[in-house]
Formats: structure tokens, sequence, C-alpha cells
């Protein structure tokens, strides 16, 4: 307020003479736009080309995207008020653009034009280290997420079974995969819970005495316990660890030797010739659940550990489909042994392995279980179908009666032509287990007998009472 009533007391043009007085660069500019004078309180502006502007348009001495600002700045100049303030780039000799922010008086009507102009290449150096932290923050976070991502993909994937505990509270924090299926529990009944408690009460002060050890020295030795609910004992190792703010633990969960030995029922020598079998070998429980698998059945799998396929079903990766699986399994526990059953391995990333399984099972045994040896086989032609039912021929065959007989005669045989077929694929399959071959194929066992009697397919006992009508 003071400086206006001051500026009131003088005319127009002492009014605009100190006002270039006060800022760091100011121009004289006539009716025509063209720059008759300069000057400048700044000394590191002299630098910057400013006395070329001499004699050319102002619009000329700024850049292509600041001539609209300018032409707004010489159009709205007045004797009443200063115009608004408006922020320019000028050319500058050293490459980088000098940034002003100007505002425009005009002291005497049709008299020439001061201009009012303050350096902001301080603000603007403040901006460009401000976007290049910007940068560089947007830079580690993303390599925080990448390692993070990494740190998430190791965890999951490792066939070691891992706990991350709180090292204050002793709560479970996060559970991989492995450790789930040591622990038979899924992850919901595992995070949130006090880690000694997911073991035996006899190793209860043990356990305690570990965490204590960590929290006080960072270091403690490993010991074996017992895992709750009756299960295997294991080693536990914990390792002390700091982030952010946070102090966890690493536990790791080693199963012994000897417990991996019981499960299976095998002794330290056969396991290991069973290791380096070629062909794949796997032993499962009488629920399909696989126990043990050797390095060949993994490769069959695109798996890398046993931890990862130990505890899932058979049927997983075996088969083309659950009911091929069950036939075996149902023909194994009615005869005790299989031989050259041939079906496919699926692999985990896709891949399809035509191999023959042979099988036996010791369900009398102390821990009934079933053997499996898995055999890739080699790739040949497809065999010739014998009888006159070669699928190829018969689509050419009624491809050429096209316009003599009707779509719907046409579809009709194709048809019985198809269904023959499934049930002669299904009876083959399951060694001609036909209770098997009606569970594969949808059907009941009456309806399948119903349709090998239209197809003359086998053998029927008219005294079959599933026969009846």
């Amino acid at each position: 307020m003071a400086l206006q009533q001051a500026a009131g007391l003088l005319d127009s043009e002492a009014a605009g003479l100190l006002l270039a007085a006060t800022s760091d660069l100011s121009l004289v500019v006539d009716e025509q736009g063209i720059v008759r004078d300069t000057a400048s309180a700044r000394p590191d502006l002299d630098g910057e080309g400013i006395e070329s502007w001499l004699g050319r348009p102002w619009i000329d001495t700024v850049t292509v995207e600041s001539r609209p600002k300018i032409d707004a700045l010489l159009r709205d100049a007045s004797s009443g008020a200063m115009t608004r303030w408006r922020q320019v780039n000028h050319p500058s000799p050293s490459g980088t653009d000098l940034p002003i922010r100007y505002s425009t008086l005009r002291p005497r009507k049709d008299g020439p034009i001061i201009v009012v102009g303050q350096d902001l290449r301080a603000v603007a150096a403040l901006q460009r280290r401000l976007a290049e932290t910007q940068q560089a923050l947007e830079r580690d976070y993303d390599r925080l997420r990448a390692a993070e991502t990494r740190y998430k993909l190791l965890f999951q994937l490792s066939g070691e079974p891992v706990l991350v505990v709180d090292a204050g509270t002793r709560r479970v924090i996060e559970v991989n995969p492995a450790a789930m299926r040591l622990l038979g529990r899924p992850q919901k009944r595992v995070v949130g819970q006090d880690a000694v408690e997911l073991f035996d009460a006899a190793n209860l002060r043990e356990l305690q005495g570990l965490f204590a050890g960590l929290r006080i020295t960072g270091q403690a030795s490993d010991l074996t316990a017992r895992l709750g609910g009756g299960r295997d004992a294991v080693k536990v190792s914990a390792s002390l660890f700091r982030g952010e703010t946070v102090t966890s633990v690493l536990v790791r969960l080693s199963p012994l030797a000897s417990s991996r030995d019981e499960r299976t029922g095998l002794d330290g020598n056969a396991l290991a010739l069973l290791q380096r079998m070629p062909e794949g070998f796997v032993v499962t429980d009488p629920a399909r659940r696989i126990l043990s698998a050797n390095t060949a059945f993994l490769a069959l799998t695109q798996l890398a550990t046993e931890e990862q396929v130990r505890g899932q079903p058979l049927d997983r990766w075996l088969g083309r489909e659950e009911t091929e699986t069950l036939a075996l399994f149902a023909m194994l526990r009615d005869h005790g042994s299989v031989r050259n059953f041939t079906t496919v391995m699926r692999g985990a990333y896709g891949s399809l392995e035509e191999v023959e399984v042979v099988a036996v099972s010791a369900i009398q045994s102390e821990q009934p279980c079933f053997g499996f040896t898995v055999r890739a086989t080699p790739r040949r032609a497809a065999p010739v179908h014998v009888g006159g039912h070669d699928l190829p021929r018969s689509v050419e065959q009624m491809t050429e009666l096209v316009g003599r007989v009707s779509m719907k005669a046409l579809v009709r045989e194709t048809t019985d032509l198809i269904e023959k077929l499934c049930i002669e694929a299904a009876l083959r399959i399951t060694r001609d287990n036909r209770a098997s071959a009606a569970e594969m194929l949808g059907l009941s066992r009456q309806g399948l007998y119903a349709k090998m009697r239209r197809y003359g397919i086998g053998d029927l006992d008219p005294n079959d009472p599933e026969l009846a009508p």
C-alpha cells in the first residue's frame, strides 16, 4: 500500500523507471514492439546475449512457444496497472534457455512500453533438480520392486521349507508352499500363529531359548524338533535379519533323512539306487498322494525338486484325464500289479510325453503304498487299424457321399463310428475292465452294454443282471 501511494506521487514515466531499476532485467519497447533499450541489475545476465536484442522485435528474441505470451504482454500494456506476470524463454548462447518472468507497463498513452523482468534461472534449477530427484526415486523404487518380485518368486518356488517370523512377537509373517506341505496346514492356519506352537509341546523350552538367544546375541545353534500333530522331526535353523524398522527371523525346516526314509519305507541304499534310475519312479499312498519321486520322474513333470511334488496327487501329472488314473489305481487294487499301461505325462509347463507305466501295490505292508515305474515310450507311427474302421478312410468315403445321401444320415453314421472307436479305445486302455471303461466314458454300465451290443463289440453274458431291461 505504501509503494502504491508513493507511486501515485510520481508521474507515470518516473514510476516506470523506478520499477525498472528494482527488477533483474528491464526493457524499453516502442509501439512497433522493437526493443530500444535494455538494462540489467544482474551481472551474470551479461553473457546471455541481451545486448543483441537491441533493434530487434521483442517477439523474435523468445522461443516459439513463448511468442503468444509476448503478444499478450504488448497488447495488455496500459498506464493503469502492471499486466499479469508471464514466463517466457529466450534462446541462450549457453545452450540452455533463459527463463524470465515479465510484466509490462505503458507510462503514457501511445508512448513506449516498459518491460520488467525477473530472472527465473534459480527457480528453473530447483525445478530441474526436483525432477531429477523424482526420477532417481522412481528408478530406486523400480529396483526395489524388481528385487521384491525376485525375492517373492524365489521364496515361493524354493523347495526348502521356510518361515519368516517376527523376532519380537514370534508370529509367523510369511510361509512358503514347501513349509505348508511339511506342516500339513494351509497358509491361513500358519500366518499369524506363534511359531513355537507349530511344534510338539516337548520342544517348547528349546524353541523359546532359540528365539530368546537370537534377540540377545543375534545367533542361535540349530536344533532338532518334532512338528505338531505327531508329524516328523525336522532340523530347525534360524537367522536374524533386519528390514526397514522390523527385525525378523528366517526359520528353515529341513526334514531329517531318517524321516524321509520312514515315509517311503525304504532304506538309504535303495533310495540312492532309485534316485539314479534312468526311468521315472514314484511312490504314492492309497489316496494317490506322492510320497517320494526320483530325478527322472521330476524331469517328466518339468519340476526341479522333490518337495514340489511331495503330497500332490499323482493324477496332476499322469493320465490324459483323471478317470484314466482312477482306472489304473482300480486295476492295481484288484490285481496287485499292472504292466505296460500306456498313458501320458503332462509337464508343469505344457509338455506332453507318451509313457508306459508298470505299477505294483504294497497294500499289506506296515505303511500301505503303491510303486510306479514310468518310462517314456519312443515315438512311432500310428498303428493301422484292422477290420475296416480306419477313420480317415471312412471320412473320405463319407465326403464322397455328399449329394447322394442326406446330411442327417451322414451325421448319424459318423456319430456311430466315433462312438464305436471311443468304446474300443476305453476297453483297450482299461484292459477290458468294463466298469472302469463306463466310468471313463461317462456312461452307466447298462448304457455301455447297450452300445456294445449295438456295435457288436466284445462278448456279453446274457445272464449278467446289468443287461436286464
